[in-house]
Parts: C-alpha cells; structure tokens; sequence
C-alpha cells in the first residue's frame, strides 16, 4: 500500500491529497506490495496508467493476485482470468517484481497439484512469489519439502512471513496488536531462497527496539542473498502501520550499512516541514 493518511507529515507533505503519494512513495521506496488486487480484481486500464506515469523506471510492483483466483476458486479454472489480470497490468510490465499468489489457510498438501498448474503456465521473465499458510507447510516434513522442491523447479519463490515481532507480547489493550494477531497467522519462519528474489514480509511490533533485534539476523541473510546475486524484496507493517515507512527506512538503513548499498532519500514530508 501507498496511501495512507496517517503518513502525512513524515513520507507525505501534511496537507497534500492522494493524487501524488504513489510519486512520494517511489522517490523514497523502491518497491510497494499492492493489496488492492487481491481485494478488487483487475485495476481499471486508466489507473493502471496513472500507476505508470507516477512510478520511475526502476520502481517495482508487487501485486497480489486476487482472492477470486486464490481463495475462492482455489486456483482451480482459472485460466482465462488469470491472463485477463495479467494482461491488465501489461502498461507495467517493466516494473512489475513479483507477482504474489497467498494461499488460503487450508490450502494444504492435496491441492498442489493446482499450484504446480500455475507455476507450469506462469510467464517467462515474470517473478512469482507464493505465501503459504497450512500448517503442513511448517513442519520441516515431506510435505513441507515438497513444497520446497515444487518452488525451486519452478524458479517461484516463497514468501517468508515473519510474525515473530507481532507476537512477541500479548496485545493487550493495544488495538492495532489485536487486530494484526486475529489476522496474521502464526507461523513458524522458516528462512529459505527458493528463487532469485525473495520475498520477506515482516510484521513488527509497536515497539521498535522488539522489531529491531528481530530484525537484526536478516541483516546478515540479506547481505548474503545480495551478494550472490539475487534481489530480495523487504516489505515492513506494523499493527496500525502508522509508523511502517520509518521502520522500512530503520531496517533498509542496516541492510544498507553491510551490503553498501545507497541510502535513502528524506521523506517529502519531513522536507517540507523543515522548511517553515
């Protein structure tokens, strides 16, 4: 997600409207995980185009495929609106990373084969990136293995959903934290590359020292996973997501330091503010 009211002042100029966020967003953050798919379906030809005037060339999007497709018909005949929805996001085809199929909770062992059908029809040259949730996936056992081995014989990578910072305390009377711990499944992570752009979503705590020494060993992973050549995508909530893009900038800043990549550039917001 890029639009967020509660961003303004800091990412965002504190009295600006949504028109130019996406542009904000993508002079700061090179790559957005977009949700909005998985909940509408197919952007309209127009927004798709808006999306592409705003975004530079280097900026990825990482769209989700829509619920309809993975939850509701379970992958099962969905052929001709898989290329539709495809076929959609073409005016972005040089900007799209990958392209994330999240799986429902019940989607276990026996259904894939349905993924392997995807994965076998899946584009050249487009990533994909699969969320499971089944605890069978999780177990370190033969099934968990051949989820691994399905992956990797198809370039696919997994997505690692790190829960641990959301979970590391009760909620309590915190809102967000109860609400993100109904919603987030509560995995154990398992640290895997099963393709050449790995993708972590990390879910943080309200407090940021909690986050931070979770965070502290992907540093070192995701130093490796660049230096080996591969292109790791690194998307950051926390449980009201008010302070998302400051954690991002923390966590990328000691990714940065180790691997020797470039900083990133002030937020609009807090540029604006400076100066009055």
């Amino acid at each position: 997600m890029w639009a967020n009211p509660d961003w303004r002042g800091g990412l965002y100029p504190p009295h600006g409207g949504q028109a130019g966020q996406l542009g904000d967003y993508a002079r700061v953050f090179s790559a957005v995980e977009g949700n909005t798919t998985f909940y509408s379906g197919a952007p309209r030809p127009e927004t798709v185009a808006a999306w592409a005037r705003q975004a530079p060339p280097g900026f990825r999007f990482c769209f989700k495929l829509p619920a309809s497709l993975t939850h509701d018909r379970r992958l099962a005949g969905i052929e001709a609106d898989l290329e539709a929805f495809l076929a959609a996001l073409e005016p972005l085809e040089d900007r799209l990373g990958p392209l994330m199929v999240q799986l429902p909770r019940d989607f276990g062992a026996e259904a894939l084969p349905r993924l392997e059908a995807l994965l076998t029809r899946w584009p050249r040259g487009l990533p994909c990136a699969v969320e499971v949730r089944h605890s069978d996936f999780f177990h370190k056992g033969e099934v968990e293995r051949g989820l691994n081995r399905l992956l990797i014989t198809h370039g696919a990578n997994r997505v690692l959903l790190d829960v641990r910072p959301l979970y590391s305390t009760p909620a309590g009377d915190h809102a967000g934290m109860r609400q993100a711990q109904a919603e987030k499944p509560k995995r154990p992570l398992h640290v895997i590359s099963t393709g050449d752009f790995p993708v972590i979503r990390f879910i943080g705590h309200v407090d940021e020292a909690t986050n931070l020494g979770y965070f502290r060993p992907w540093i070192e992973r995701l130093a490796l996973w660049i230096k080996q050549g591969k292109t790791p995508f690194l998307f950051v909530h926390t449980a009201d997501n008010r302070r998302a893009p400051e954690l991002a900038r923390r966590l990328y800043g000691a990714v940065a330091e180790r691997a020797g990549l470039p900083g990133l550039p002030p937020f609009p917001g807090e540029r604006q503010v400076s100066l009055f």
